[in-house]
């Protein structure tokens, strides 16, 4: 790393520092006129934005960007903005007893500089989405995009310079030591989204300058199918969440546990549901390509390492065409017969395969998840009110979406985040609003208090006012 970039990192961090301080707590007008740019921002730009993606991703479909990320991104400024007088006031808190008649209240508090390092898969949601938490909570932000999309992170760079100003919010574009100088800055909160292994490494970094840290991680997301489930409905559902985007989703579905007896019928449900969406796959605009050619390379042996340890790889594809490296379209498939020994079950996939496995009873379903590290998300499908809430109790997972995939993440009203291994922290929302908030208490003390009495000299009085106190409690 040259000495040059630390220091125009430190530079762009002393100029929000010094606007931040001229201006620590943004009235709301301040606030909302920032919400209403960044909303011109992806509006206005909407296919260049889906454009310069595609370009980075090889092909990657314009209804997906718009699905995926433009509606999310749209959806969570119109929530912030409706929502944001009542996120930002000062509110009044049950005060203990012994204190009356003072007053308690909590004051949410914008930061100060607020870093964010977004990854590749969804570019713009996975930016946007936690900027504009920021800054409906008064902060400045320094956005990192990643460099395995360069077309991308050089427009968003562009658009929101011609949106705020640097002391606003400004986008940092650059390699892997840019991101490594950029999370060693002493943010007054990193948010980061990306892998586990590299978010341990962002944590690290952080700790030195004991910044706070939301981790957006991923994981083995677990499908379990309940032997009540309507498995075409099931299977339907699943392929869609699992090759949206490819299946370079951090909470698309990892792995599906069937009921033994009926897992031939879902695979030929899980054919026919991948075969009813993409008829096609060569030249397919609909289906997204690998996102370069080492992620390509990677999941290619993910799949001919569990075939040479004896699983059954079963290759799923419309019209016939072969995996093509230039493209990057990658056939979906299912795999049976996988085990802890093979790649595909001990690292998140990140693409189209997807390991189906037999299972007897409710109980070894959820032991089966439960031995391995907390997934970022996890799916339930069934009719059995029962077995539903045993699942829902009995494993711990970032969020849990129920006879559907993926829909939790869309909900502005529910926490986003992941747990153990997936991450810590979350947001959306007035949860996100929080994350980049001190929430500040404060104790307003009466007029009439009566604390004197119990100051020094200590006696009689106080005794019998400590005892009053006790029986009390």
């Amino acid at each position: 790393m040259t000495a040059p970039l630390t220091l125009d990192l430190q530079a762009l961090f002393a100029l929000q520092q010094q606007a931040f301080a001229a201006q620590s707590f943004p009235s709301e007008a301040v606030r909302l006129d920032r919400l209403v740019r960044l909303k011109r921002l992806v509006e206005e730009h909407e296919h260049p934005i889906a454009e310069a993606i595609s370009a980075d991703f090889g092909n990657r479909s314009h209804h997906e960007t718009v699905i995926g990320e433009v509606i999310i991104v749209l959806a969570a400024v119109a929530h912030a903005r409706r929502h944001l007088r009542r996120w930002m006031k000062q509110r009044r808190v049950r005060t203990s007893f012994h204190s009356l008649p003072g007053s308690s209240s909590i004051l949410p508090q914008p930061l100060g500089v607020a870093g964010i390092v977004s990854p590749w898969n969804y570019p713009l949601q996975l930016a946007l989405v936690p900027a504009i938490a920021a800054l409906a909570a008064g902060n400045r932000v320094m956005l990192k995009p990643s460099e395995l999309t360069p077309c991308f992170s050089q427009l968003m760079a562009d658009l929101v310079a011609r949106h705020f100003s640097v002391d606003e919010f400004t986008v940092v574009t650059g390699d892997a030591d840019t991101g490594r100088a950029f999370v060693r800055l002493p943010f007054n909160h990193l948010f980061f989204t990306g892998s586990t292994a590299v978010g341990r490494q962002v944590a690290l970094a952080a700790a030195a300058n004991l910044t706070p840290v939301t981790l957006e991680l991923g994981g083995k997301s677990p499908a379990i199918v309940d032997d009540s489930a309507d498995l075409l409905d099931t299977a339907r559902k699943l392929a869609a969440g699992k090759l949206f985007n490819a299946g370079q989703t951090c909470i698309a579905p990892d792995y599906a546990l069937v009921p033994a007896a009926r897992l031939q019928d879902f695979m030929q449900a899980y054919t026919q549901a991948v075969e009813e969406m993409y008829p096609t796959l060569e030249g397919n605009a609909d289906y997204t390509s690998i996102v370069n050619e080492r992620h390509f390379a990677r999941l290619q042996a993910l799949a001919d390492d569990a075939r040479s340890s004896g699983a059954q790889v079963q290759i799923i594809n419309p019209g016939g065409a072969p995996d093509d490296p230039v493209s990057r379209k990658m056939r979906p498939a299912i795999l049976v017969g996988v085990d802890d020994s093979m790649a595909v079950m001990r690292e998140e996939i990140f693409g189209p395969l997807l390991p189906v496995m037999g299972y007897g009873t409710m109980d070894e379903a959820i032991a089966f998840v439960n031995a391995r590290a907390r997934p970022l998300a996890l799916y339930w499908f069934g009719r059995d009110r029962a077995n539903q809430e045993r699942v829902l109790r009995e494993t711990v997972s970032g969020g849990v979406t129920v006879n559907d995939v993926l829909l939790h993440l869309a909900q502005e009203n529910l926490p986003f985040g992941g747990v153990g291994d997936s991450g810590s922290g979350a947001y959306h929302g007035e949860y996100g609003f929080r994350v980049f908030s001190k929430e500040k208490p404060v104790f307003e003390q009466s007029r009439l208090s009566g604390t004197w009495l119990l100051r020094p000299p200590y006696g009689k009085l106080v005794n019998s006012l400590i005892r009053t106190i006790k029986r009390l409690l």
